[in-house]
């Protein structure tokens, strides 16, 4: 199915999160892109974020999605995403060490994201909610556009 919309974001916070998300993408056959929170690349941590993908992609392998690890304006953070092979890491530091890590990035087939996309939902308003809601609350945001 061709789409012609921007994969929308979902802010993840745990693997029941990307379950739900992955579960939804792949029952409407959208493309999405998972993010972290703001930040959880310095809190968190790249192995935590690329063990939920991991582990999500395996449990849901029909689904199509790319991910995002945020990892502020934090080099080393940075740095230790790039080294984990986490696909793309956002970066808010300054532009030319973002420059920097995009080609070290680069050589390894990740990249680095200074600006991102607006999230579609922030599944912490639903943290802790029953994988069925949260399934539906992906679902609402993934509904084919009427028109």
């Amino acid at each position: 199915m061709a789409e012609s919309r921007p994969a929308p974001v979902i802010i993840i916070h745990s693997l029941a999160h990307a379950l739900a998300a992955l579960t939804a993408a792949a029952d409407v056959d959208r493309e999405i892109v998972l993010a972290s929170a703001p930040e959880a690349g310095l809190s968190a941590g790249p192995g935590w974020f690329r063990e939920i993908v991991t582990a999500a992609r395996d449990a849901v392998p029909a689904a199509r999605f790319s991910v995002l690890l945020d990892c502020g304006d934090d080099t080393g953070a940075a740095m230790a995403a790039i080294r984990a092979g986490v696909e793309a890491i956002v970066f808010t530091g300054p532009a030319d060490v973002a420059t920097r890590l995009a080609g070290i990035a680069g050589q390894i087939g990740s990249r680095v994201v200074i600006d991102p996309a607006e999230p579609a939902l922030d599944l912490a308003t639903v943290f802790f909610a029953h994988p069925e809601t949260l399934r539906r609350r992906c679902s609402e945001i993934l509904a084919p556009v009427e028109g």
